[in-house]
């Protein structure tokens, strides 16, 4: 009896001390960050053990802005694999006509364009030296993609989502000395396709999104493709349309295959929070689970199965997965399921003050979300959700800061 009643002091002692020792170590400000949370308002952290030391309105869904685009990255993993590459066809039928199909890369970007075709007019020769007509394949997403809260702006957050497209469908332009427009980038023409809108504009420099009106995204890549054809040697004859590969009928003579790993462009979607990324990566899952064509809703469905029996996640609304629109919500409870899987991964958020982590920004939103990073290497998740109007997230994050760091 004696050493039974010793084992349960024992037992009762270590109890004791441990919650003294997390009084103390968590308990400091957090009654000043207690009085900042408003009723719109969310906040968790929690310790690398998976106990929550601080939370408050942690079960009200609220709108996390871009914090999403870390659940969009888990999505994409899980569908498509850590390692998966993009690609692009090039098919030459018999009448000489240059097909290219597209299949969703979110980083087709001008110097990639020159790079694939360079490859691509190596194999070239003979028969095929002379190109007829140029017909471009965006068949792989159903059109037209509208992605909730997108709106018409000069905005790159705004840009249109497709199969086919490049340079994240934007155009980059200046004014030179002499008044005359150009592009900004010495990798990217200013295409004469493109210079009506760039002059409507109106601005001396900056950037217009293309147009998923009339093709405007899939001509325009034609347009880039086409002058790195020319650039290269190739002869072409016809002219740029839309069309379909038909693998029975039209020779495959190259398939490029991205340099970037889904990790590596995981890395580009969190370090510059590109919207266009994001959602190109929720339909191409969407159609690696229901096959093609790719659309948004078979994204969206394929991102809540995986949230319902991967995460445990019941009660989440997903539009879209950017986070650009304010339909989306998600409580703090379920966004610290989101960080705990995303753990493996941590290293691909932006990192500043022993901290990795991912903001989001909406008119009346400011949201963070990501881990603090200990010296011993240890990481304690937290979320910050202020969906309230005016209020100004650093306080509170200032707090979390000292407490934790």
């Amino acid at each position: 009896m004696l050493k039974l009643a010793f084992k349960f002091s024992s037992g009762l002692l270590l109890f004791l001390l441990l919650f003294v020792k997390t009084t103390t170590l968590y308990c400091g400000n957090l009654d000043v960050l207690e009085h900042l949370i408003g009723d719109r308002d969310a906040v968790l952290v929690a310790d690398p053990k998976g106990h929550i030391v601080f939370s408050k309105n942690v079960d009200i869904q609220l709108i996390p802005a871009s914090t999403l685009k870390i659940f969009t990255a888990l999505v994409a993993i899980h569908y498509l694999g850590p390692d998966y590459k993009f690609f692009t066809e090039f098919y030459m039928d018999r009448h000489s006509n240059l097909k290219i199909k597209g299949y969703g890369d979110p980083l087709l970007i001008s110097e990639t364009v020159a790079e694939m075709i360079h490859h691509l007019s190596m194999g070239l020769s003979g028969k095929y030296s002379i190109i007829n007509d140029l017909i471009l394949d965006d068949s792989y997403f159903g059109l037209p993609t509208v992605i909730p809260g997108v709106n018409v702006s000069y905005e790159p957050y705004d840009a249109p989502n497709g199969a086919l497209c490049v340079n994240f469908n934007t155009v980059n332009f200046k004014r030179n000395k002499n008044g005359v427009y150009v592009s900004a980038e010495s990798q990217t023409p200013l295409l004469p396709f493109i210079l009506p809108r760039v002059k409507a504009s109106q601005m001396d420099h900056g950037r217009i999104v293309l147009s998923s009106q009339k093709n405007e995204i899939t001509r325009y890549a034609g347009q880039l493709f086409l002058y790195f054809l020319k650039k290269e040697g190739i002869r072409f004859n016809g002219s740029i349309g839309l069309g379909k590969v038909q693998k029975e009928a039209d020779k495959l003579i190259y398939r490029y295959v991205s340099s970037f790993s889904l990790i590596q462009t995981l890395s580009k979607l969190l370090e510059y929070s590109n919207n266009f990324i994001a959602n190109q990566l929720l339909i191409t899952a969407g159609v690696k689970a229901y096959g093609p064509p790719g659309n948004l809703d078979k994204g969206i469905r394929a991102a809540l199965i995986y949230a319902k029996n991967i995460l445990e996640i019941d009660h989440v609304q997903i539009e879209e997965g950017s986070g650009i629109s304010r339909k989306n919500r998600i409580s703090a409870r379920d966004f610290y399921k989101i960080l705990n899987a995303f753990i493996p991964h941590y290293f691909l958020m932006r990192q500043a003050d022993k901290m990795y982590f991912k903001t989001g920004t909406l008119k009346g939103i400011h949201t963070r979300a990501g881990y603090i990073k200990k010296k011993n290497g240890e990481l304690y998740p937290f979320v910050m959700m202020i969906n309230t109007p005016g209020k100004s997230p650093k306080p509170m994050m200032d707090i979390i800061q000292r407490e934790f760091n």
